[in-house]
């Protein structure tokens, strides 16, 4: 059987991963339309992606494909390789993080609907990285990642703590429960806001649709779990210099977000078209640019392997409990959720994203901070 060429270029690019095509082992791809190839090779990784959406393509561990995917560098070794003309072109998301944007992730993606969501994440429903030292459930990994960024920042009963995209709620809830603090919670997503208002009834919490530049007042602690990927390159100073205006002079920040490895200011095509648009990952430098001058940088700490088991629980919950919900979607939908919740765990897997944790402060911070920073310091590390 005649092989074309389009397919000998795909499996010549995939030999450097160890990928087969139509081969026996888990991280094979099996490929149903021979037009994959040629769609493929002029598409880079949004025709990746959208072909598997269309059911061309199947891997039977896509996680395991990707993080074989990402550890070979396949990104750099394809502009080596002059015969492919392999995703030649990112989609640069330069200017367009203003205001008239800012709502645009939370109508495509945080507002898809509290049904999913609900079946796939944990109790608190918590849609960030868990910490998974010492615990073996998804609830636990969350509550551990929660009490974490509580004992980081030093709570007291009394303080008035801003949550910059608070999501459904789960970090102030649990900060308000346990640690007595008043807490507000501002997002872009109007579903977040509607579920979220329903669980805090009783309690010091409140919740705002509302752009974080629109935040208004003081607070003794602010938090940011999640949210910063969607700021963008261009207002990373503009955000620094936002929650500056809002925090105490004694006061705390501590900022959790997924991180790039290198300072980029494009995102991959198809997580942009279909699951975060507008949105970007930071790296360290970009992140300690826009603080400079602003704050003094008090702890910095590192998990991205967390992510990867964080996201197969998401995955097998999404999977366990489709039935449940797949009125509501589709079957490419179904594919396409599948895509990139196992896309991104290879990726977390292969260490080609990260995840901080880091503790800013305008001039230092007390005492009580670095006695509750060297406190948890014998769970700070990976082991």
């Amino acid at each position: 059987m005649k092989i074309s060429g389009e397919k000998r270029l795909v499996q010549q690019l995939l030999d450097l991963a160890g990928v087969q095509i139509d081969g026996n082992a888990p991280w094979d791809i099996q490929v149903h339309n021979s037009d994959f190839y040629p769609r493929v090779i002029a598409g880079g990784s949004l025709a990746l992606g959208e072909s598997y959406m269309d059911g061309w393509w199947d891997c039977e561990a896509l996680d395991q494909l990707f993080e074989r995917i990402m550890a070979a560098r396949l990104d750099k070794k394809v502009r080596k390789l002059k015969a492919l003309l392999w995703a030649a072109v990112k989609a640069r998301l330069t200017g367009i993080y203003g205001r008239a944007r800012a709502f645009e992730v939370g109508r495509c993606h945080y507002d898809i609907g509290n049904d999913l969501f609900t079946v796939m994440l944990d109790k608190r429903m918590n849609y960030s990285c868990a910490y998974w030292q010492e615990a073996e459930t998804l609830d636990k990994a969350q509550e551990a990642k929660l009490e974490l960024i509580c004992r980081k920042l030093g709570l007291e009963p009394g303080m008035r703590v801003l949550d910059i995209g608070c999501g459904w709620g789960g970090f102030a809830i649990y900060a308000a429960e346990k640690y007595g603090v008043a807490v507000t919670g501002v997002t872009v997503s109007g579903e977040q806001v509607k579920l979220a208002q329903k669980s805090c009834a009783s309690i010091p919490v409140r919740f705002e649709l509302k752009d974080y530049r629109n935040i208004q007042g003081t607070f003794d602690r602010i938090v940011s779990i999640g949210m910063f990927e969607h700021v963008g390159f261009k207002n990373y100073r503009t955000y620094m210099q936002v929650v500056n205006r809002c925090l105490k002079d004694d006061g705390l920040f501590l900022l959790h977000t997924i991180g790039s490895n290198t300072s980029v200011h494009s995102v991959d095509p198809w997580l942009a078209k279909y699951i975060f648009p507008n949105s970007m990952l930071p790296s360290a430098r970009q992140i300690t640019e826009a603080a400079e001058g602003i704050f003094i940088l008090n702890d910095w700490h590192s998990f991205g392997p967390h992510y990867d088991p964080t996201l197969i629980a998401w995955h097998r919950n999404f999977i366990d409990n489709w039935r449940h919900i797949q009125d509501a979607y589709d079957q490419r939908f179904q594919r396409m959720w599948v895509y990139y919740l196992l896309s991104c765990a290879g990726s977390f897997r292969a260490r080609r994203n990260q995840l901080w944790q880091i503790v800013f402060s305008k001039n230092g911070g007390s005492g009580n901070t670095w006695q509750s920073l060297n406190h948890i310091a014998p769970i700070h590390c990976i082991r």
